[in-house]
């Protein structure tokens, strides 16, 4: 019986697949977004390099794209006039837009592109949290989802701090590590980091680990702090935006000059079973809590937290990003049992060129073959050079000239829209082939209407061949050096 249903399945793919055409879209470093027709073909003298045969299984499926909301990206499209700004959040966000982001980051308290450091409560003490308030955020963040929200009024939400309070950690500052040019910590706090330790690994990020929890590890403070997300999911709750996911921490394993908090892994056990994870239950149950963001390929230290009898209980899944995503594939492995997501794209060093949209377009490829449901990108708006208060330079999606108040959509911006734009919620995927020796990377996902959507990458510089068996048929085409491309079949 099992067999025939498998027959029945294979043939009507074949004739699915025989009626249809496919539109091919290419983008390259001098021409953006053209397209085409092409036909499938019966035969070819190419081994496939991906075959769909039976396309009712999937490896996973896709729940969504989203940005961050973040101050300085506020504050570069308010540069622009009522129409433009609008147009661009359109773009983003509307179902009719380009790239139809459904979900949306923001931080707790200040992050690396808030216009200075703040959090929700500076009052020294304050273990009640009577002095919380989000009044800042009012004025930057809320009327920048607001607007969003105006386009795609379901969007999801999610968050996580860089920094708590300053008074809730050892160094009583808001970030890891003194800067004479960019913060006024003193520089005999960066004591506290490392202390004596002279254990080095250049071949791991970090190279050195903190012996320290940044975060004060006193029952009231850890307490104060699980209710201080509480007091903040219930603010924004409020404000008619509703945060269903949270993270403990944004990359805890860099030790930034902006605003960060390190944790050992003891400390990140305690805080989410112990803290967090009840008092999420007691005051918001509809939250699910998701350990992240990893930023680190210490392989054996996110181990060490998993691998804790506490942890299981207390989580629903994982947030991988930057050198993470080089032991997702281990721990996903070994952790079948969780969720995972991407939590953030990376941002580069505000280059805003061509190499910059290939490594995005490939990662994407990475994270989604490595059964990442969701995918986040950092800031989609800056202006000028990207540069934060910090000293970082970071590219983004869309980039606005301050002086000309004009807009360019970047060469990242077309990368995303070859993924975003056609696989969206509820898409399978089907097949993948990561960019390898190659530098070729595909993935084959079956939309929501039934079409069939495949994504391909070529970053060598001379023309490849891609051929995806799809039935009795075959995608055969040549796709030109240095391009991204996405097919759709039509009928």
């Amino acid at each position: 019986m099992k067999k025939h249903l498998l027959y029945i399945l294979y043939i009507s793919l074949i004739f699915s697949i025989q009626a249809q055409n496919f539109t091919w879209i290419s983008s390259k470093e001098t021409d953006y977004w053209l397209q085409r027709s092409i036909q499938l073909q019966s035969k070819t003298k190419t081994n496939p390099d991906i075959e769909v045969v039976n396309d009712q299984d999937g490896i996973l499926i896709f729940k969504a794209w989203g940005t961050c909301f973040n101050e300085l990206g506020w504050d570069a499209l308010n540069i622009l006039g009522k129409e433009e700004k609008e147009t661009i959040i359109k773009q983003l966000f509307s179902p009719e837009g380009d790239l139809k982001f459904t979900m949306g980051r923001f931080s707790m308290n200040a992050n690396d592109y808030a216009r200075d450091w703040y959090s929700c409560d500076e009052v020294t003490g304050d273990f009640h949290l009577k002095y919380f308030n989000i009044d800042r955020d009012k004025i930057t963040l809320i009327p920048f989802i607001k607007l969003a929200q105006q386009y795609n009024p379901n969007i999801t939400f999610w968050i996580s701090p860089w920094s708590p309070p300053s008074w809730m950690k050892v160094n009583q500052y808001y970030s890891v590590r003194s800067s004479e040019k960019y913060n006024k910590m003193s520089p005999l706090s960066d004591i506290i980091l490392f202390e004596d330790n002279k254990d080095i690994n250049n071949d791991v990020f970090p190279k050195q680990l903190t012996v320290n929890d940044y975060f004060i590890q006193e029952p009231r403070y850890l307490q104060a702090y699980a209710d201080y997300f509480c007091k903040f999911i219930t603010a924004y709750k409020h404000e008619g935006i509703p945060i269903s996911m949270v993270m403990y921490q944004n990359e805890a394993y860099s030790y930034t000059n902006y605003p960060g908090c390190a944790w050992t892994p003891e400390g990140t056990i305690r805080f989410n079973t112990e803290y967090l994870a009840p008092t999420l239950e007691k005051q918001h149950p509809e939250v699910s809590l998701f350990l992240g963001t990893i930023n680190t390929n210490r392989l054996e230290l996110i181990d060490q937290i998993l691998s804790d009898p506490r942890m299981p209980h207390s989580i629903k899944g994982i947030g991988f990003q930057w050198e993470g995503r080089q032991i997702l594939p281990h721990i996903r492995k070994k952790y079948p049992q969780y969720k995972y997501v991407q939590t953030e794209s990376e941002c580069g060093w505000g280059s805003f060129d061509w190499k910059a949209a290939e490594h995005t377009f490939n990662i994407m490829n990475d994270y989604l073959s490595n059964g990442c449901e969701e995918y986040t990108f950092w800031n989609a708006i800056l202006s000028d050079d990207g540069e934060n208060g910090w000293g970082w330079k970071q590219n983004s999606l869309i980039r606005i000239d301050s002086k000309k108040k004009s807009v360019t959509y970047t060469p990242e911006y077309y990368a995303v829209k070859h993924y975003a734009h056609f696989i969206s919620p509820g898409s399978k995927l089907l097949s993948y082939k990561n960019a390898g020796s190659e530098n070729k990377p595909i993935l084959v996902f079956r939309g929501v209407k039934g079409e069939y959507i495949i994504v391909a990458g070529n970053f060598q510089d001379y023309p490849q061949r891609i051929v995806i068996k799809l039935g009795a048929k075959f995608l055969d085409v040549q796709i030109e050096a240095h391009s991204l491309n996405t097919f759709i079949s039509k009928s």
